[in-house]
């Protein structure tokens, strides 16, 4: 019996042992499947081309966000002339900072006096302070702070015009760059009855202090609009029942020949060096020329600007007064 002791559930019989199993349950089929293409360098977490994608994805966001923070910022007037025909212009500031210790001259002093009569701030500052506001610019003792400026949108410009109880007038600008022509563009369509300015979002000057000081401060009273795509637009007006007319040194008609002045009309200027883009100019229903006499060049943007509105303008009083 002592034989017997062990437990019957630890004897194990020899030709109990599990052979091959019969089939591959399905292992082999799915060996064959395969795991489909293969992914692209970029879409492969540890490869170098998707590191660099990455890498260039965080960069140019770093940049769209250094760009929206320059956009939103203060822009800061140094010098006394120029802070001083600002302040003249009525531009719209928040500051007037001045250095301790300047020498106060005419200029100095009126700016003071401006200012506070507008109810601006007048901060007295360190030199070196100053010198830090203005990002090193020859300031001479003074820097204005100037707020981003605050566009409209087309179809606000569009509304406003239809509602002024005469023809609409809108001018575009397509690539102007220079933000004194800018300036000097929004001051003629001020003053020959325009009811906006529109500009393209991308290649153009903004409305900066350089603009502000060049408008004479009609930029305060001009509404301006910047539209995504400039060509689409103009389309849209088209379709809106507006007459395009684009300057052109090259034009189908000249000045004298402008019989779309007394409708409903948008003026599109171009760039100071390339004129009209091919897709702006494609669009216009008319392009416009000044003549001008022999061997002088053609007039830079904001003067052809002047010279074509003040024509719109003369051509709409004839019309009223008939």
């Amino acid at each position: 019996m002592a034989g017997n002791s062990k437990r019957r559930g630890a004897m194990r019989n020899p030709g109990s042992k599990k052979g091959a199993v019969v089939g591959s349950g399905g292992q082999k089929a799915k060996g064959l499947r395969g795991k489909g293409p293969t992914p692209k360098a970029v879409d492969r977490p540890n490869h170098p081309a998707h590191k660099r994608a990455n890498a260039a994805a965080k960069a140019e966001q770093q940049r769209s966000q250094r760009r929206k923070q320059a956009e939103n910022a203060p822009e800061i007037v140094a010098g006394r002339n120029p802070v001083v025909e600002c302040l003249r212009a009525e531009i719209p500031a928040t500051a007037l900072y001045v250095a301790l210790g300047v020498e106060a001259d005419d200029r100095v002093t009126e700016a003071v006096q401006l200012a506070a009569a507008r109810g601006i701030s007048v901060l007295e500052v360190q030199r070196g302070e100053l010198d830090r506001i203005t990002g090193g610019a020859m300031h001479q003792g003074l820097g204005l702070q100037v707020p981003p400026y605050e566009y409209a949108e087309p179809r606000d410009l569009l509304k406003i015009a239809t509602e002024s109880g005469v023809p609409p007038l809108l001018v575009a600008l397509d690539g102007v760059t220079d933000p004194r022509n800018l300036g000097a563009v929004v001051r003629s369509a001020a003053a020959f009855g325009a009811h906006g300015v529109v500009l393209p979002q991308r290649r153009s000057a903004g409305v900066t202090a350089v603009a502000w000081r060049t408008s004479a401060g009609t930029a305060a009273r001009m509404p301006i609009a910047i539209a995504t795509n400039l060509t689409r637009q103009l389309k849209e007006w088209a379709e809106a029942g507006l007459m395009v007319v684009g300057l052109d040194a090259d034009g189908t008609v000249d000045v004298d020949g402008l019989d779309l002045a007394t409708g409903p009309l948008v003026v599109v200027v171009g760039s100071e060096g390339r004129g009209l883009s091919r897709l702006v100019r494609e669009t216009c229903d008319q392009t416009v020329s000044i003549p001008m006499a022999a061997g002088v060049e053609s007039l830079n943007a904001s003067v052809a600007a002047g010279v074509v509105l003040a024509e719109v303008a003369r051509r709409r009083r004839q019309a009223t007064r008939a």
